[in-house]
């Protein structure tokens, strides 16, 4: 007889369902949250719940929270789906927690897993009545809040982050599944090798709901085989689980953590660092093309003249990802990271063309000092267009002292400042000489 067999009908939902913790004494982890003193715990024992956001990663307890809060108050508890629902399911809503006030004095607690995927409409309909109090918002949400919950709502409502569960969480949350007999595996007396417990928590990285869905996929493997020993193995783990899927988000706030993580690698210097972001981010499907952009960005805001040569790293590796495709083209994007992350650093550039755009905001458009100008018509030479221009290729190392910017810059410093580092310092070696032959010109126009 099949393992599962044996489950009657109150048992089909899947096990992560059935191992839900029912009070908050029997949830696990996220202790910085529910500390015996803490917010939460407080507004449980006063029953004064609040509106709150709870956001966190895929598995780590949110929607649980919320429904343990709901359980423990005297509030009307309604669940409510973003995805089916619009403007006018959040009137009745409304309307039906109104009544409920009114005859029986009774608050009303509206909880809505996957909050992020309500629209501005939906959201701007439930303000007034979180601002007033006729609604206790409670919102589970993977997505960063402050990108996708308008920043009214966000206002009247607490955020509290939840964070992945750590190994020792995972650890205890499958060894309860297996030891449980009303709710989780316990009746069929099933054991566990370390190593195999050891590879599902760490293939669930974080996320309880994979960690039961994990063991409840090998167990039912060991039931298949039929063996005498019930024992869970690291190769029914293995067979159960597959492949380990990253955790990412090409649009929420995981996209720009590890560009982020990426970038910060590159700027610190760090080649392996910055090769293991950059693979996060490959491996977990990001956009090859997008993350080149962002290597050629680096090359001239943080490399720059430090080492010219790095800009071109960066476009040879785009245009050999365009030639190669994945994966073959994703060496060239490992190579020009290494290449980046090795190079001598200078955001002169960055800084430079940063003072220049100041600049112009504060002086707007000044003229075109008329030496400089080009003079392609009579009338042009007549206004005296070009004229005292001096052509650098007639004086020694094709330079001469001559003034390029507007009157009203000159002498305001420099907008470029080039570093001692790489093949900077040679560059500011070189502006260190022209300097020094302006100053003798200057000299010299003066006596």
């Amino acid at each position: 007889m099949d393992l599962f067999d044996q489950q009657d009908e109150r048992d089909n939902r899947p096990l992560a369902d059935r191992m839900r913790p029912r009070s908050l004494d029997e949830y696990v982890g996220q202790g910085h949250l529910l500390a015996t003193d803490g917010l939460l715990q407080r507004a449980v024992r006063e029953d004064r719940i609040f509106s709150v956001i709870f956001w966190g990663p895929p598995g780590s307890g949110k929607t649980t929270l919320a429904r343990i809060l709901a359980q423990e108050t005297k509030s009307r508890f309604i669940s409510f789906s973003a995805v089916l629902a619009g403007v006018k399911e959040i009137r009745g809503v409304v309307e039906e927690a109104a009544e409920q006030w009114r005859q029986q004095r009774r608050q009303t607690i509206l909880f809505v897993d996957e909050i992020h995927r309500f629209n501005k409409a939906q959201q701007d309909a439930f303000l007034p009545h979180v601002e007033s109090g006729l609604i206790t918002l409670i919102g589970a949400t993977t997505e960063n809040p402050s990108f996708e919950v308008i920043a009214p709502l966000l206002s009247r409502m607490r955020v509290l982050t939840l964070k992945p569960f750590t190994e020792e969480d995972l650890t205890l949350i499958v060894r309860r599944a297996l030891a449980d007999c009303d709710r989780g595996l316990g009746r069929f007396e099933l054991e566990i090798d370390p190593d195999a417990l050891t590879h599902i928590v760490w293939s669930a990285d974080g996320d309880a709901r994979s960690a039961l869905n994990s063991l409840e996929a090998a167990a039912s493997l060991v039931a298949g085989v039929g063996e005498t020993e019930q024992r869970i193995t690291r190769t029914f783990v293995e067979e159960a689980i597959q492949k380990k899927a990253l955790q990412y988000d090409k649009s929420g706030e995981e996209h720009y953590n590890l560009i982020s993580a990426l970038h910060k690698s590159l700027r610190g210097s760090d080649p392996d660092a910055a090769l293991y972001w950059l693979g996060r981010m490959l491996m977990a499907g990001e956009e090859p093309l997008y993350i080149a952009r962002r290597l050629i960005r680096f090359a001239s805001e943080d490399v720059g003249n430090a080492d010219p040569r790095a800009l071109a790293v960066a476009i040879d590796a785009m245009q050999a990802f365009h030639f190669l495709g994945s994966p073959e083209g994703e060496l060239a994007l490992a190579q020009a990271v290494v290449y980046l992350a090795t190079a001598p650093k200078s955001n002169a550039l960055y800084a430079g063309y940063g003072r220049v755009r100041d600049a112009i905001a504060k002086t707007g458009t000044l003229p075109v000092p008329l030496p400089i100008r080009n003079a392609p018509t009579k009338l042009m030479k007549d206004l005296e267009y070009g004229k005292g221009y001096l052509y650098a290729h007639d004086y020694t190392e094709a330079y001469v002292p001559q003034d390029y910017l507007p009157d009203e810059l000159r002498g305001q410093g420099q907008f470029y400042r080039p570093t001692e580092r790489g093949y900077e310092k040679i560059i500011g070696e070189r502006l260190e000489q022209w300097r020094r032959i302006r100053e003798a010109n200057a000299k010299k126009d003066k006596t």
